[in-house]
C-alpha cells in the first residue's frame, strides 16, 4: 500500500473517528457544566452569564480529556459492531449506529462506576435527565462519524494529502493524552518538617484490619475499631486481646462503611458508656448510625441505637462519623453527604452533610440552633459539609474544629459554630475528581470560609489538638492525619487562625486514619491498612 493509499485509508476511518470522539467530548463537557451549574443555581448560588462561560471554558480543559477517554472507548467498541450489524441485515445504518453509541456509553459509564471508588464518576449522570443528556453526546458523536465517513475526501485539497490526516489524528490523540496528564493532581513540595525533641516510634498493636477510631479508658486500656465490624481492646501493658468485644452492633461493612469511630462517656468511670458510629442498613438503603452500650468485662451490655441519620441513601460513600463530646456533656457527630447527594448538604430537612448535636441518650438538646424551626431537623448543629472525618473540641477553650474531605482539592479545616453553614457544594476550593468545577465559587457571602484548605487534596482523616506535656513545641496546634499524603501534619494556631503547616515524622510513610493524644502526652496513630497498626510516638527519655 502506497503512502497516498494509507493516508486515504486513515482519512476515511481514523480521522472521522477522532473527530467524532472530539465532538462528543466537547459536547459532553458543555452538558456536564450546565447540569452542575443548574444544581447549585437551584440552591441559590448566583450564576451570571460570565460565570457560566468561564465555568464552561474551565471544564473544556479540565473535564473533556477524561470524558474523551470514556466516550472514545464507547464509540470505538460500539460503532464497528453497530455498522457491521447494519451491513449484515442490509439496512438501519443510522439508527443502529446511534443506538449502538448510546448503549456503548451506558456500558462505559457502568464499567467506570464499577472500576472506581466513586459511586457515579460523571456527576451530571446522578440524575435521570443528566444521564440521558450525557448519553446523547455519544449519539452526536455517531452522527459526526457517519457524516464524515459518507464524504471522507471532501474539503480543501490539503486535507486529501496522504501525510496530513495521520498527523492530525496523532496530534489530536497526543493533545488528549497531554491534557489528561496535565489534569492529574500531584502534591506540591511537602510542607517543611517540624523540629521536635528526640522521639521514639513504637508499635503498640499490629494485625488490625483497617483500624478507624481509638479511645482511651481511665484504667489505661484502649479501644480500637476495625472497619469490618470489630471493637478491640488493648490492655494497659500494650497487649491486643485476641477476641473482639462481644455484642457490638451489626454494621454495613461495604465501600467506606463499617464500624467507624469510638468515644467513651466523659463520665465513663461511673456510667461505663461506649459510643460507636457506624454504617447501618443495606447497600440499597443505608446511612450513619450511633450506638452506645455499657462496657462490662469484654462485652457491651444495654446496647441501644441512639441516632440514625436520615434519609437512607443508596451509596457506600461519605459517612462522616467522627464523634466528640462538648464540655456540657452533649455529643457531636459528623454525617457525610453520601457523595451522590451533595446538594442535600444544603437541605435542613435531613442530616446529610451536617454535624449533629445530641444528648448522651440520643435526645435533642432544647438549645440546638434549629430545634424550634419548622422543616428543620432539630438535631442539626451545622450544615454544608461534604465528608467530615476530623472533629476535636479544645479542652482549654471549648472551641470546636472539624475537617472534611474535599473532592480533588478543597479539603478544609473549619471552626465550628452553632447554626453556621459551611458552603458545600456552593462554595468550594477544589474541583471534582473528573476535573470539572463543582461550583465556580470558592467563597460566598453567608457561608463560613475555612480556616485552612488544601489544594490538591491530602485526604485528611482524623484530627487532634495537642494539650500535653511530652511535646511542648506542639502545644495548642492541630494534628491532622492524612491518607493520600501518607503523613501527619501539624498546624499551629495563632489568634484562632492556622499560622503555618509542618510535616511530622516523615519516616512514617503510611496512610494514616486517625491521630489521638494519649493521657501521658504521647501521640497515637492508626494506619489504614490490612494489617493495620497502632503506633505510639513518645519523647526519648
Amino acid at each position: 500500500m502506497s503512502l497516498q493509499s494509507l493516508g486515504h485509508a486513515i482519512s476515511a476511518r481514523l480521522l472521522p473517528t477522532a473527530l467524532a470522539i472530539l465532538a462528543a467530548a466537547v459536547l459532553g463537557a458543555i452538558v456536564q457544566t450546565q447540569f452542575n451549574l443548574a444544581a447549585i443555581q437551584a440552591l441559590g448560588a448566583p450564576v451570571s452569564l460570565g460565570t457560566r462561560l468561564q465555568a464552561t471554558a474551565h471544564d473544556l480543559s479540565g473535564f473533556m480529556p477524561l470524558y474523551a477517554v470514556v466516550v472514545g472507548a464507547a464509540l470505538l467498541c460500539a460503532l464497528p459492531v453497530a455498522l457491521g450489524l447494519a451491513r449484515l441485515i442490509g439496512f438501519g445504518r443510522l439508527p443502529l449506529a446511534v443506538a449502538g453509541a448510546v448503549a456503548g456509553l451506558a456500558v462505559a459509564f457502568a464499567a467506570a462506576n464499577a472500576a472506581t471508588p466513586l459511586p457515579t464518576v460523571i456527576a451530571a449522570a446522578r440524575t435521570t435527565a443528566g444521564y440521558w443528556a450525557m448519553l446523547a453526546t455519544a449519539a452526536a458523536g455517531a452522527l459526526v462519524y457517519l457524516a464524515l465517513r459518507r464524504r471522507p475526501y471532501a474539503g480543501p485539497a490539503v486535507l486529501r494529502r496522504g501525510w496530513l490526516p495521520p498527523l492530525l489524528t496523532a496530534g489530536l490523540l497526543a493533545g488528549l493524552v497531554a491534557m489528561l496528564l496535565a489534569a492529574g493532581d500531584k502534591e506540591p513540595t511537602p510542607p517543611e518538617q517540624a523540629t521536635l525533641r528526640p522521639y521514639v516510634v513504637e508499635t503498640v498493636a499490629d494485625g488490625l484490619v483497617h483500624p478507624w477510631g481509638l479511645a482511651f479508658l481511665p484504667d489505661g486500656r484502649m479501644l480500637v475499631t476495625e472497619r469490618p465490624g470489630r471493637l478491640r481492646i488493648i490492655s494497659a501493658d500494650g497487649a491486643l486481646h485476641s477476641e473482639p468485644v462481644a455484642n457490638v452492633p451489626e454494621v454495613l461493612a461495604a465501600g467506606q462503611g463499617g464500624l467507624l469511630d469510638v468515644q467513651v462517656s466523659p463520665d465513663f468511670a461511673r456510667d461505663g458508656w461506649v459510643y460507636l458510629s457506624h454504617a447501618c442498613g443495606t447497600p440499597e438503603a443505608n446511612n450513619t448510625c450511633i450506638t452506645r452500650g455499657r462496657l462490662e468485662g469484654h462485652a457491651l451490655v444495654e446496647r441501644e441505637r441512639i441516632f440514625q441519620a436520615t434519609p437512607m441513601r443508596a451509596t457506600g460513600a461519605h459517612y462522616g462519623s467522627r464523634l466528640a463530646f462538648l464540655p456540657d456533656g452533649t455529643l457531636l457527630a459528623t454525617v457525610g453527604d453520601g457523595f451522590e447527594y451533595r446538594e442535600q448538604a444544603q437541605n435542613p430537612g435531613n442530616h446529610l452533610g451536617s454535624i449533629v448535636r445530641l444528648r448522651p441518650d440520643g435526645g435533642v438538646p432544647a438549645d440546638n440552633p434549629y430545634a424550634e424551626r419548622d422543616a428543620f431537623q432539630p438535631a442539626l448543629y451545622t450544615l454544608g459539609h461534604r465528608n467530615p472525618q476530623g472533629l476535636v473540641v479544645d479542652p482549654a477553650s471549648g472551641v470546636v474544629y472539624a475537617h472534611e474531605h474535599g473532592p480533588r482539592g478543597g479539603d478544609e479545616i473549619n471552626r465550628i459554630e452553632a447554626g453556621a453553614n459551611y458552603g458545600w457544594p456552593l462554595a468550594v476550593h477544589g474541583v471534582n475528581y473528573t476535573g470539572e468545577l463543582v461550583s465556580p465559587h470558592a467563597e460566598l457571602p453567608g457561608y463560613q470560609a475555612p480556616l485552612h484548605y488544601w489544594r490538591p487534596s491530602i485526604a485528611p482523616s482524623g484530627m487532634a489538638l495537642y494539650r500535653g506535656a511530652m511535646f511542648p513545641e506542639l502545644q495548642g496546634g492541630l494534628l491532622v492525619a492524612a491518607l493520600a499524603a501518607r503523613s501527619l501534619r501539624w498546624l499551629p494556631l495563632e489568634g484562632g487562625r492556622v499560622a503555618n503547616e509542618f510535616r511530622l515524622f516523615p519516616e512514617i510513610d503510611r496512610r494514616l486514619r486517625d491521630v489521638r493524644v494519649g493521657p501521658e502526652g504521647a501521640l497515637y496513630l492508626l494506619t489504614d491498612h490490612d494489617p493495620g497498626q497502632v503506633l505510639r510516638i513518645r519523647a526519648k527519655e
